[in-house]
């Protein structure tokens, strides 16, 4: 599996990996994950770990498109063709622009290889930088290409699907997150941070105020700038609201609590850094609503499961981000504009009774649907099919799920 990212970090895209190895591992699969020399050791049975070892090092790689994942990716691509050829492997599964180095390689190897689509990497590129935008035509056509010569092409969301199919994949497999409600009430994914989760109540001014909660990182697309300016508006009209941030690397939280004081709501905000993902269910479990602003993106956020299993309600932007998994009996939804979505919060704020009702069927859902064992099934079922294709590949056309007519579950 190439993943071209930090592993481990409580981030969504390394759990997400974290958890798509285990379900492998788990089915009796022995994987080789290849990944960025930055991050925390965790042992996962059938998993073994190999990192790239850049020279010299860089350090702190954030999440999306950046010259340190470029710089980064370039010592994949000699560890990816070394590997292939010394390792006999029946497949790769690749994720991120691992994809393209996967296509190219494969190919040259005869292996198939998996498209794990998380994102679409060319609107995720254009979206966060637009002076890229002349480069368009060909960041489509390589993910277009990529695609179309994939075993498999697996997006996390109906969205994605539909991407998929514009590009001609008859048959894209939809293999959704899951929530972590789970693993923050064991400690699954914990081995970072330390300490204990901050009792909120127990801060001076804080004992009886209304809590909206945000949780994730703080990267442009998620709408921290929206849901500060949201909540000006909130204290006009409930000035006992108050707002909590978990998440984010100091440099991000130091900018929003800079935006804080700027529109004069810092005192009503708190904004508490990076936390393990272990105290993530003792935060939720603060909150009397969880927010996602977010403004960009196709992809729904793994958090929001998450959110939605938690027992607490939960308010979103109206975009097909958030549209395809929620409607307005799970959860809240109003325009990312900061006027509609203030109003939206301060209607759940002053009704409790709502608010019950909208978590107690949000979580209905997330527990038939996106549990750890439905997402292992699922995997499961993919790879049971797969197994059925022959072990190599010719390099001119390998064939697709639906053209290699497997048995389907």
């Amino acid at each position: 599996m190439i993943a071209p990212q930090p592993y481990f970090q409580e981030r969504g895209t390394p759990i997400a990996v974290r958890l798509l190895v285990r379900a492998l591992g788990e089915r009796g699969d022995e994987v080789d994950l290849l990944v960025y020399h930055e991050g925390s050791d965790v042992a996962t049975p059938g998993v073994t770990v190999h990192r790239i070892r850049p020279r010299p090092t860089v350090r702190g790689i954030r999440p999306g498109f950046s010259l340190k994942k470029v710089y980064c990716d370039l010592f994949l691509i000699p560890r990816i063709d070394r590997m292939l050829r010394d390792g006999q492997y029946d497949l790769v599964h690749a994720t991120e622009e691992g994809v393209f180095l996967a296509h190219w390689l494969c190919r040259r190897h005869r292996i198939p290889f998996v498209y794990d689509m998380d994102s679409s990497m060319s609107h995720q590129i254009l979206d966060r930088h637009g002076w890229l935008a002349p480069l368009r035509p060909w960041l489509e056509g390589a993910e277009a290409r990529a695609m179309r010569a994939a075993v498999a092409v697996v997006p996390v969301c109906e969205a994605l699907a539909d991407v998929a199919r514009s590009q001609g994949v008859s048959d894209p497999y939809v293999l959704k997150d899951v929530s972590l409600v789970e693993e923050t009430a064991t400690g699954g994914t914990s081995g970072v941070g330390t300490g204990e989760p901050v009792d909120i109540r127990a801060l001076p001014g804080w004992q009886d105020r209304a809590i909206a909660m945000y949780i994730g990182n703080l990267e442009p697309y998620q709408g921290i700038d929206l849901l500060l300016e949201s909540f000006r508006h909130v204290l006009r009209q409930l000035p006992a609201a108050g707002l909590v941030v978990v998440g984010g690397v100091p440099d991000d939280v130091e900018k929003y609590r800079r935006k804080s004081r700027a529109l004069e709501i810092e005192g009503a905000v708190q904004f508490l850094g990076q936390r393990p993902v272990a105290h993530v269910g003792a935060y939720m479990r603060q909150a009397d609503l969880l927010v996602s602003p977010r403004i960009h993106g196709q992809n729904t956020p793994m958090k929001v499961y998450t959110y939605l299993d938690s027992g607490v309600a939960v308010l979103a932007t109206d975009l097909p981000t958030h549209t395809q998994v929620m409607n307005s009996t799970l959860a809240g939804l109003a325009p990312a504009e900061p006027a509609p979505f203030a109003r939206e919060m301060i209607a759940l704020l002053e009704d409790p009774s709502r608010r019950r009702e909208l978590a107690g069927r949000a979580r209905e859902l997330i527990r038939r649907e996106h549990s750890y064992g439905a997402f292992r099934e699922r995997v499961h079922a993919l790879y049971d099919r797969l197994e059925n294709l022959p072990r190599r590949k010719s390099p001119a056309a390998p064939p697709s799920l639906t053209e290699s007519r497997l048995p389907r579950r």
